[in-house]
């Protein structure tokens, strides 16, 4: 993730129509009292449509994921490793499923909920906010799935539950969550800034337009939104990738160690280091996230339809 989940993003309905039909969507609201079961449809829906996005965009682009965490991983001129490029996938599928759900679940809801109780000026407030908030709620399983991955690409293990009891019998639990305080500090502000670059884009150019977004329209924006915050926040990545790899060497003592370390030994464009890969990783991933994320989200909504008909045929 970040698309992966990292990625990781975002079309949903109320965010997806213009400022004059939210004001009427707000209008009803006031009238029609929501449904209680409404805020967990919200919950669940993002949840499905996150999980489905977050395992195609990482099934597809893993192999480039890949030589991005070996290309930051690698001190000085060493040489990188073509071969394996899918190590690991298992086992990042098995953590991404439930961390995008978590992230989308929270994203969604959050969201709507600020929206609704800011200006409509403050739109891009409520989106990093709720966009930081999905990925600090998240990093409970991102971080785990994040270490287990990066390891195995890396060739120090040969499979997910290996990995795992190796890492618990060496480092201890805490083991699990190294680079803790890395990840955060990449992906919060990653989350935070990519997913509310597309969704002002995107509420920006539906309006200009005065229609819908068609497929293609919503790619190029997700593509370039996560391509923009990918190349910023690659610096914070090298950091996160060497902390997490480092293993029980403990070659860095924390962030601030790590980065005199990385500037002593290897200079200022180390930080660099990756960033051609991750930018087309994101870029990509972004565009196919958000397609797969819309496509879900519409299919749920298709097949939610018909019951609510029936419900209101019944009340009436």
């Amino acid at each position: 993730m970040s698309v992966s989940i990292y990625a990781y993003v975002c079309i949903y309905n109320f965010m997806s129509t213009s400022i004059d039909e939210r004001r009427k969507i707000s209008a009803l609201v006031s009238i029609k009292q929501e449904h209680p079961l409404d805020f967990l449809r919200i919950i669940y829906e993002g949840a499905v449509a996150g999980a489905a996005a977050g395992v195609v965009v990482e099934t597809a682009l893993y192999p480039i994921d890949t030589i991005k965490t070996r290309l930051q991983a690698v001190r000085g001129g060493g040489k990188i490793i073509l071969k394996g490029l899918y190590s690991g996938l298992a086992g990042n599928i098995a953590g991404v499923l439930p961390a995008s759900a978590i992230f989308v679940g929270v994203y969604e809801p959050a969201k709507q909920k600020l929206l609704k109780s800011l200006p409509e000026n403050l739109s891009a407030l409520a989106h990093l906010t709720a966009g930081a908030l999905g990925g600090a709620a998240s990093s409970i399983v991102r971080v785990p799935t994040e270490v287990v991955k990066q390891r195995m690409q890396t060739g120090q293990f040969i499979s997910a539950p290996n990995a795992v009891r190796a890492i618990v019998a060496k480092e201890g639990f805490r083991g699990l969550y190294a680079g803790y305080g890395s990840f955060l500090l990449r992906d919060l502000p990653f989350d935070a800034i990519q997913f509310c670059i597309y969704e002002q884009l995107r509420m920006g150019y539906k309006i200009a337009a005065k229609r819908e977004l068609n497929d293609p329209e919503n790619a190029i924006i997700g593509a370039f939104a996560g391509a923009f915050t990918g190349a910023i926040t690659t610096p914070l990545d090298v950091i996160k990738t060497r902390l997490m790899v480092q293993g029980p060497a403990n070659q860095y003592k924390g962030i601030y160690d790590c980065v005199g370390t990385i500037m002593k030994e290897e200079g200022p464009s180390a930080f660099l280091k990756g960033i051609g890969p991750r930018v087309l990783w994101i870029s990509v991933g972004g565009s196919i996230f958000f397609g797969v994320l819309e496509k879900t989200k519409q299919l749920l909504a298709q097949r939610r339809l018909p019951h609510q008909n029936s419900n209101s045929v019944k009340s009436d």
